[in-house]
C-alpha cells in the first residue's frame, strides 16, 4: 500500500517567476525541492563549473597538495588505489590524469574484489612497497583503513587518504569518538572539523577538487582539467549520491561535455550501448553506461573499466566497450535469477515477518549482493541486506530505506562483524557464517521503523490539469534536470481520470498505451511502463472483465483511476505532441 502526499511548501511564486524568468508553477516546482532564497535558486538554475567551492576549504587539502607538489618535484613514484565501483574508476582516472599531466611518475593499482576486499589491505600495500613506491593516494577509500595505513606508514610510505566515506567512530556514554587514519593527509568532507560547505561529494568529485587545487598550487590553469568533470558526473550519478548543490553544478557541467567527449573509451561505450551522444542524460549514466562500467568489478577486474578510459585508440577503446557491454548482458541475467531467488525466500520463510531484510543466498555472485539487495527492497520497502558465500566466513551488501540509518545500525552489531562500512542507504559487512542468525536477530531487535516508515510515500508535487501538459510547459522543466537521488522528476496528479481506450504494446507485452481524458475535459495520450498486466488486473477485479475487455478493443469505458504522472514530449515522424507517463494509481 501506498501514502500519497500533496507537497504544499509556500512562497511568492509570482514574484519568484518574474526574477528569474520562468513561470510561478516552475518557481512551485523548485520550491519543493528545498531551494530557497535568491541566491540558491540562482545556483540551482545558473550554476556552472565556476560556482564549485574552492577545494581548499578541505580539511586536509592544503597538506595533501603541499606533498603532492613536493613529490612531483622530487620526481618520487606515486601509486593511486581506488576502489572496483564506478566511483572508485573514476576517481582512479581522474587522479592518473591530473597527476600525470603534472609531471607526476604515477601509476595505479584497484583491489580485486573477491581476492582482496574493499580498499586498503596489507597485500596492495607490500605490492606498492616492492614496486618502490614512495607515496600511495587513496580514493573512494581509506578512511577506515587505519591499521592498514600504519602499516604502509611502518615501511617508510607517505599515504594520503581521499574518501567520502563516513569515518569510523566508538560511542561511550552517548559520545561519539571518531577514529581517523594515522595518514600524512586526510580529505574526507565527512570527518569532524571540515568547513567544506558540501560535504555530500563523491569520490571521483573529491579527487577532481585535489587535482584542481594541485594545479592551482602548482600555478597552472585549471581550466585545462575541466574535461574531467564528466567523469566527476558519471561517478556522482553511478554512486547514487544526492543531485543537489555542488553535485547538481557537476552532473549538470559533465553531463554537457560527455555528448562531445573527446575520450575514446567513453565514445566507444555510447556507441555500443547504442545511445544518442547528444541527448545523454542522468538516466543514461545509470542505467546504461555506469552498469556497463561497473560490470567490470563485479564479474571480472575493475581495472579492465578503467583501462576503457585510458585508452590510447578507437580500436582499443570499441573492443574494451563490448567485452563491458557483454559483461553487464551477463550481469542481468544473474541478477533476475538471484533476485527471484531472495524473494522466494521471503514468501516462504519467516523472514517475511522481519522488519529489516537478512537473506543469505550462497550460491549468489558477491558482486551481485548490493543490486539484488536493492531490487528486493524496492519489492517490499523494507531495509535489506544480502548475504552470500565468500573466501573467509559471508559477506555482502545492504540497502536502506529513508527512515533507517544503515551504517549506524550496522555499528550497534558490530562485534558480530568483521568488517563494515558504508553510509546512510548502503553498506557493504562481512561476518563469520555461525552469526549469521544472530546478526539478523539482533538488527531485527534494534529496528524501531514503525508501519508508517515502512509504508512507501509518494510524494506529489503539485495536481495538474491535462490542459496545462502544453509543449512549452515539458521544455521549460527541462530547467530542473538534472534528475535523480535528491533531485527527482516532479510528481503531477490527476483525480478521477476516465479511461477512454487502450492498446498492450512492447514485445514483452508490458507496455500500455491509453487515451485519457481528466474531470475538466481534455484528453491526452497516457503511457504506462513495466507493469501493464497488474494495472489491467487491478480494473477487472474493480469494473469486470468485460469493461477491461472493451478498454482494448476501442471502446470507451466507465472505468476512472487517480494517477500520478510526469509529462514528456512524442517524436513521431516529425511531429511533437505533448503525452503523459503513468507513474502510479490508485
Amino acid at each position: 500500500m501506498e501514502r500519497w502526499v500533496l507537497l504544499r511548501k509556500g512562497a511568492d511564486f509570482e514574484a519568484i517567476g518574474e526574477k528569474f524568468h520562468i513561470s510561478p508553477r516552475l518557481a512551485c516546482l523548485i520550491r519543493n525541492r528545498n531551494v530557497t532564497g535568491e541566491a540558491a535558486i540562482d545556483k540551482y538554475l545558473n550554476g556552472r563549473a565556476a560556482n564549485l567551492n574552492d577545494g581548499r576549504l578541505m580539511k586536509g587539502m592544503k597538506q595533501a597538495t603541499a606533498i603532492l607538489r613536493r613529490k612531483l618535484e622530487e620526481g618520487r613514484k606515486i601509486r593511486i588505489i581506488g576502489d572496483y565501483d564506478i566511483d572508485g574508476i573514476n576517481a582512479t582516472y581522474i587522479l592518473l590524469e591530473g597527476i600525470e599531466q603534472l609531471g607526476g611518475d604515477v601509476d595505479s593499482d584497484i583491489p580485486d574484489r573477491i581476492t582482496d576486499g574493499y580498499g586498503l589491505n596489507i597485500e596492495l600495500l607490500k605490492r606498492a612497497y616492492e614496486d618502490g613506491i614512495d607515496t600511495i593516494i587513496t580514493c573512494d577509500n581509506g578512511i577506515a583503513a587505519a591499521d592498514e595505513i600504519a602499516y604502509g606508514k611502518s615501511l617508510g610510505m607517505t599515504v594520503i587518504v581521499t574518501d567520502h566515506h563516513e569515518v569510523p567512530y566508538e560511542e561511550k556514554e552517548g559520545e561519539r569518538f571518531y577514529r581517523l587514519p594515522p595518514a600524512d593527509a586526510v580529505i574526507d568532507p565527512k570527518q569532524p572539523g571540515c568547513g567544506y560547505p558540501f560535504p555530500g561529494l563523491c569520490g571521483a568529485a573529491i579527487a577532481y577538487q585535489v587535482v584542481r587545487t594541485l594545479c592551482e598550487v602548482m600555478g597552472r590553469d585549471s581550466k585545462s582539467f575541466e574535461y574531467l568533470l564528466e567523469n566527476a558526473a558519471i561517478a556522482t550519478v553511478g554512486d547514487v549520491m544526492d543531485l543537489e548543490d555542488e553535485n547538481r553544478i557537476l552532473v549538470k557541467e559533465g553531463l554537457k561535455r560527455i555528448g562531445a567527449t573527446k575520450n575514446h573509451g567513453l565514445r566507444a561505450l555510447i556507441e555500443c550501448t547504442n545511445l544518442e551522444k547528444d541527448r545523454i542524460r542522468a538516466y543514461h549514466v545509470g542505467f546504461i553506461l555506469g552498469p556497463c562500467m561497473n560490470a567490470s568489478g563485479r564479474l571480472d577486474t575493475a581495472k579492465r573499466a578503467l583501462k576503457l578510459l585510458r585508452a590510447k585508440s578507437k580500436k582499443e577503446a570499441d573492443v574494451l566497450a563490448g567485452d563491458l557491454k557483454a559483461l553487464n548482458d551477463s550481469r542481468k541475467e544473474m541478477t533476475e535469477k538471484a533476485v527471484a531467488q531472495a524473494k522466494e525466500q521471503v514468501e516462504t520463510s519467516e523472514l517475511q515477518n522481519d522488519r529489516v531484510l537478512v537473506i543469505y543466498l550462497p550460491f549468489c555472485h558477491e558482486s551481485l549482493a548490493g543490486i539484488v539487495a536493492g531490487r528486493v527492497r524496492e519489492s517490499y520497502y523494507r531495509p535489506v541486506f544480502v548475504l552470500t558465500d565468500a573466501k573467509e566466513g559471508i559477506k555482502g551488501s545492504g540497502r536502506s530505506i529513508e527512515s533507517y540509518h544503515m551504517f549506524e545500525e550496522l555499528s550497534k552489531c558490530k562485534e558480530l562483524l568483521t568488517k563494515f562500512g558504508g553510509h546512510k542507504l548502503a553498506a557493504g559487512l562481512s561476518l563469520e557464517k555461525e552469526n549469521l542468525e544472530l546478526f539478523r536477530r539482533r538488527i531485527n531487535e534494534n529496528c524501531t521503523l514503525t508501519e508508517e516508515d515502512m509504508t512507501e510515500k509518494v510524494v506529489i508535487d503539485m495536481e495538474l490539469p491535462f490542459a496545462c501538459v502544453t509543449e512549452s510547459f515539458i521544455q521549460e522543466l527541462s530547467l530542473l534536470e538534472p534528475f535523480g537521488k535528491g533531485n527527482t522528476k516532479p510528481v503531477f496528479a490527476a483525480r478521477s481520470v476516465e479511461l477512454l481506450s487502450g492498446r498492450i504494446l512492447g514485445k514483452n507485452r508490458n507496455v500500455l498505451k491509453l487515451r485519457v481524458r481528466d474531470a475538466a475535459g481534455t484528453s491526452i495520450d497516457a503511457m504506462y511502463f513495466n507493469h501493464a498486466e497488474t494495472f489491467l488486473e487491478e480494473l477487472k477485479e474493480r469494473y469486470g472483465k468485460q469493461a477491461v475487455e472493451e478498454l482494448l478493443a476501442g471502446k470507451q469505458s466507465c472505468m476512472r483511476v487517480s494517477i500520478t504522472y510526469y509529462p514528456e514530449l512524442n517524436e513521431y515522424m516529425g511531429r511533437v505532441t505533448p503525452q503523459i507517463v503513468m507513474t502510479h494509481y490508485l
